[in-house]
């Protein structure tokens, strides 16, 4: 029998869904994450418990809103705010490459979308942004900014319909001490104000940061016990925690949700799944918040699927790190074609999804027809291990940095093949090891497995974890059915 879970070392959201900033409207609650390049961009999440969530949609799917294909690696869509407020919900983020600099804010009724199209918030530097409205009803906007002389938390009055600014920026917090003050989120409770931070950076120094004020503009003290919360400098199978969100239940007890990874294999450990989403439970001790790693129970298997696209739209986990999926695939009787298509950034569009879990297995089944494509698992253009077609043969392929090269080759001839590319134990001293191969009638045929350290954040660099799916290099391809299998491990 496999261990019962928990969200102490599981995350609640498995995969590349870092950055989570969370909301409740009456017994629900909503999440959205960062999303980096990829298009469609913010994933939004429902719960009825904080520990079950079901990806209800993406916040920006249209160019408009996010240009898709613009993006390299680890860069696009940084850190939103989810609130809701006066019966709509409003989402606030920045998209780094955006030439206008500034933030990005957009409004819905529904957070399944349709999202509004943005309001540009001009002449406001950084990232991390996040909305509060004060007892007046003025919405305040905190953020992570910089300049050459100091870092820290700004906050401005603006108004959200129009993205007026009608204050000057003022500094309100500098954090404790420690480097890269960041992903603010202000909140009341009783009579004080707590702004909560993340410092000491996104990877092992990774810490939550939290003070308070009567006032939302501050001043702000700083909790005399911070951090509040980490993992640094220890043996727990969960690192890099912060970024945290914190929210009310309707029972009056709060809850946090928060990014962390999970390193394995030896120093200087390796994760692939990118920053996930975990859950912490929280006790307010003499007003201030303490934390503590949620041991509720997780459901087995919950990221295993099978797409047969059947459905009249493509599932909301599909995304591209080019272009947007439906400017590259369209469903058709059968399952879901794929053609070339090319962004400015780069990077292959087509159909990927975050891979979640420490272990699993991945079937891709298509007709391949002429076509050229590769499905891989991937980090980014530079570093992929994959399955390429063409000229009637599969070609098992390994590119890290500048080297790419072939590891195995075996001819086709059925109309169909099923590639498989499966996540299994380590045989040296990395996370895992990579298989790539063939199923048929006779089973699984591998033609190479590989070193999981070179598709690895710490390896590729950046800020995002593994995806794993499909891209056509010339004419288009059918895809009949993708399926994605949990595996336990050990």
């Amino acid at each position: 029998m496999r261990p019962i879970e928990t969200a102490a070392t599981t995350p609640v959201i498995a995969g590349c869904f870092p950055d989570p900033s969370v909301c409740r409207v009456g017994e629900d609650y909503y999440l959205a994450n960062s999303s980096m390049e990829y298009a469609p961009a913010v994933p939004i999440w429902h719960s009825r418990d904080l520990v079950s969530w079901r990806q209800i949609g993406n916040a920006l799917d249209r160019d408009v809103q996010f240009p898709a294909g613009r993006s390299t690696a680890s860069r696009g869509v940084y850190a939103p705010t989810l609130r809701h407020h006066e019966g709509r919900f409003w989402l606030v983020t920045t998209d780094i490459d955006d030439p206008r600099g500034g933030h990005l804010l957009f409004s819905a009724t529904d957070a399944a979308g349709p999202w509004s199209d943005p309001v540009h918030l001009a002449g406001i530097d950084g990232i991390d942004p996040d909305l509060t409205w004060d007892d007046e009803g003025t919405c305040l906007l905190t953020y992570c900014s910089w300049n050459d002389k100091q870092i820290g938390i700004r906050q401005v009055a603006i108004d959200p319909d129009t993205g007026k600014v009608l204050e000057e920026p003022r500094w309100i917090w500098h954090g404790t001490g420690l480097g890269n003050p960041e992903g603010p989120h202000l909140y009341r409770r009783g009579e004080w104000w707590h702004l909560v931070i993340a410092e000491g950076g996104t990877d092992r120094g990774h810490v939550v940061s939290v003070a308070r004020s009567r006032s939302p503009r501050g001043p702000f003290e700083s909790a005399p016990h911070n951090p509040v919360f980490t993992h640094r400098s220890t043996r727990h199978p969960v690192q890099n925690v912060g970024h945290a969100d914190l929210v009310e239940r309707p029972d009056g007890t709060w809850a946090t949700v928060h990014l962390g990874v999970r390193p394995r294999g030896r120093t200087p450990r390796y994760h692939v799944n990118g920053r996930e989403t975990f859950l912490a439970e929280i006790a307010w001790i003499d007003d201030w918040p303490q934390f503590t790693p949620s041991e509720a129970a997780l459901p087995e298997s919950r990221w295993s699927f099978k797409d047969e696209f059947t459905a009249p739209r493509l599932d909301p986990r599909w995304v591209s790190p080019g272009v947007r999926p439906e400017q590259c695939a369209s469903l058709v009787p059968g399952g879901v074609r794929v053609e070339p298509a090319a962004g400015t950034s780069g990077e292959p569009s087509g159909l990927f999804f975050r891979t979640a879990g420490n272990r699993w297995e991945a079937d891709i089944t298509v007709e391949p027809g002429e076509s050229a494509f590769t499905a891989a698992v991937r980090i980014d253009r530079r570093h992929w291990y994959g399955l390429r077609m063409k000229d009637h043969a599969a070609e098992a392929v390994s590119r890290v940095g500048e080297v790419e090269a072939v590891v195995g080759a075996r001819p086709l001839s059925a109309a169909e093949v099923t590639f498989r590319i499966r996540s299994v134990e380590a045989t040296k001293e990395g996370p895992d090891d990579i298989e790539l191969g063939i199923v048929d009638d006779s089973g699984f045929s591998a033609l190479a497995r590989l070193d999981g350290r070179y598709v690895s954040t710490e390896v590729a660099g950046g800020f995002t974890g593994r995806t794993l799916g499909l891209w056509a290099e010339a004419g288009s391809v059918l895809v009949r059915k993708v399926e994605f299998v949990e595996l336990p491990e050990g």
